[in-house]
């Protein structure tokens, strides 16, 4: 006999009614189960039931050999009171009976017994009710009437997930959805995905042209404060939509911002019938649409496109991520761009700053009298930067190519044959590691120009750099992390060697000294720069130490100039300082911005 803890204070009555069937010599034997297990234990069940209906008896004739079997009567009136007492006991077996069986019949459903093995069950609960009735001289109840269960007409597939929440659907459930309205509109004559259409206004220039003007409530029927005549059209992508009854409010977004749609069932219908109508039932959030009407303020004064039509552009076959939460893992946000561009509206900002960015350079460029020119992508052999290049191979010429890790060999050679100021804005390609400070491919300018030394290439670059800042900001302070970078010129130069005197005092030891070699690794190690021992020259030691104590320290847009000839073998000797090249690079936020 199994027992669980939720089945105790069933098992307490199910086993009174074992003793008590079991006391009584007549009653029939009986066995009950009190696992709450599958059905697939029945047939142990009623193996067990066998065993006990096999040993009742036996303890009914045990009592009978111990007891005194002398009649106390025997008169008709003492047979009759003996026949009375014996139905009544046999009363009471069945009542007992009854019971157990009907508790038998609760476990096994709770068990989860199948039909077909609850029916001989059922069968001998009937019979039980029938002996008893017949003992009692009462007719049995008839069992109550099944209700018959009203059958619901089929619906459609489409109907079923257009009550269905998108949020309780599958990725596949939601693409069916869509696409059935995709066809509905087409069963109707309309075009889901339109071929062209003439917005006349944008998100941002209703903002601005309605600036201060119209009251919380007040409709420009006759466009008195936009310079156009004719309705106002907008186009965009509904990003959150609002329909109560008559009425709705939808959230349209384009390339500037948003602006609220209205619409409302009279006003629609009075050119389409059905117009407001099918506005509910084909247009979900991420559906990119278009909207011709008259600009009013709400009662509670926000800027709205009250529309006279809509026109459905491309109907969205999947919905935009959680309006909430937004898309915030930043792995999905790289893979998906598409989606973080559309639902985070500051990474949207950085595109369009970024490529105002790039033509500005080219702008600024091009007034200096400097010429774009594009060089070859694939070399045979990589060159201008130390780097390690992906590979490829040309099926046609049989033959192994890299592409390109800089442009400046090709940019040099343009030089050489006669054009004065060359420059090229294109992608570079490194097969090394990826970090937030290295991406294997990335986009760089370089530049060169003629009859210039280093001084007038770090006026050119703080002019670039101060000219993209104007074109994006109105301001020469930027905010980045927890610092404020200033871009005021003329921007902080300092040599190497004195830039690393500020972190390293005694540091006063002369590049062309070979003993000072061993003096110059001891200061740089006792202030804690690693594997100074194995630099081979003063030179090495001082730019290990300006690596790093001085770089990361470097937050305001400084130049670093005239570095040791060991680190540039190929920049121009300085001009009055032996072991010292002209070169400089450009540090801000602790990282490199610019070298020459």
């Amino acid at each position: 006999m199994t027992t669980s803890t939720s089945a105790r204070p069933r098992q307490r009555i199910m086993a009174s009614a074992f003793l008590l069937a079991a006391l009584r010599p007549a009653s029939r034997a009986a066995a009950f189960s009190f696992s709450r297990s599958s059905s697939s234990s029945y047939a142990a069940q009623r193996s067990l039931a066998s065993q006990t209906a096999s040993c009742l008896p036996q303890l009914s004739l045990g009592l009978s050999h111990t007891t005194s079997s002398v009649r106390l009567f025997s008169t008709t009136e003492q047979d009759a009171a003996a026949s009375d007492t014996t139905k009544s006991d046999e009363i009471s077996t069945v009542e007992s009976q009854l019971a157990a069986k009907g508790l038998e019949i609760r476990s096994l459903k709770e068990n989860g017994i199948v039909k077909p093995e609850l029916t001989p069950h059922i069968e001998e609960l009937m019979a039980l009710k029938a002996k008893l009735a017949a003992l009692t001289g009462e007719t049995p109840a008839p069992p109550p009437p099944k209700k018959e269960k009203k059958k619901n007409p089929p619906q459609k597939k489409q109907n079923q997930n257009a009550k269905k929440d998108e949020s309780e659907m599958s990725i596949n459930e939601l693409r069916d959805n869509r696409l059935s309205k995709v066809a509905a509109m087409r069963d109707a004559g309309a075009e889901p995905y339109a071929y062209v259409y003439n917005p006349n206004r944008s998100a941002s220039q209703l903002a601005e042209e309605y600036d201060g003007k119209l009251e919380p409530g007040q409709e420009d029927v006759d466009n008195e404060h936009t310079s156009i005549e004719e309705e106002i059209t907008v186009a965009g992508r509904i990003m959150a939509r609002r329909v109560f009854g008559k009425l709705a409010f939808y959230t349209l977004q384009d390339e500037t911002g948003t602006i609220q749609l209205q619409f409302d069932k009279k006003r629609l219908g009075e050119r389409d019938e059905d117009s407001f109508k099918n506005l509910k039932a084909w247009t979900d959030s991420g559906d990119i649409i278009g909207a011709k009407g008259t600009i009013r303020r709400t009662d509670k004064g926000e800027l709205t496109l009250y529309a006279k039509e809509w026109t459905m552009l491309t109907k969205s076959a999947l919905p935009l991520p959680d309006k909430y939460h937004g898309l915030t893992d930043i792995s999905k946000r790289y893979r998906n761009r598409h989606l973080d561009l559309i639902v985070n509206p500051s990474v949207r900002d950085v595109f369009f700053k970024r490529a105002k960015i790039t033509s500005s350079i080219r702008r600024q460029l091009d007034a200096k009298g400097f010429l774009e020119i594009e060089t070859p992508v694939l070399h045979t052999q990589p060159g201008g930067a130390e780097a390690k290049p992906f590979e490829t191979y040309h099926n046609s010429m049989d033959m192994q190519l890299t592409l390109r890790i800089a442009t400046e060999l090709h940019l040099k050679r343009l030089v050489i044959g006669g054009f004065p100021r060359v420059y090229e804005l294109g992608r570079i390609f490194r097969n090394e590691g990826i970090s937030t400070r290295h991406n294997p491919e990335f986009t760089s300018v370089e530049l060169y120009q003629a009859y210039a030394d280093y001084d007038d290439m770090m006026e050119l670059t703080e002019e670039l750099v101060c000219g993209m800042n104007n074109e994006v900001s109105d301001s020469t302070t930027i905010p980045y992390g927890e610092h404020t970078i200033s871009l005021e010129r003329p921007w902080r130069r300092v040599t190497m060697h004195d830039i690393v005197k500020e972190q390293i005092p005694d540091f006063s030891f002369d590049l062309n000294d070979p003993s000072t070699l061993d003096a110059a690794k001891a200061a740089a190690t006792a202030a804690g720069v690693p594997d100074v021992q194995k630099c081979t020259t003063v030179g090495y030691v001082l730019n290990a130490c300006f690596e790093e104590l001085c770089e990361p320290q470097l937050i305001q847009p400084t130049f670093v100039i005239d570095y040791p000839l060991e680190v540039s073998p190929l920049s121009k000797p300085h001009r009055t300082k032996e072991g010292i090249v002209e070169r400089f690079e450009l540090f801000a936020t602790g990282r490199e911005l610019a070298n020459s």
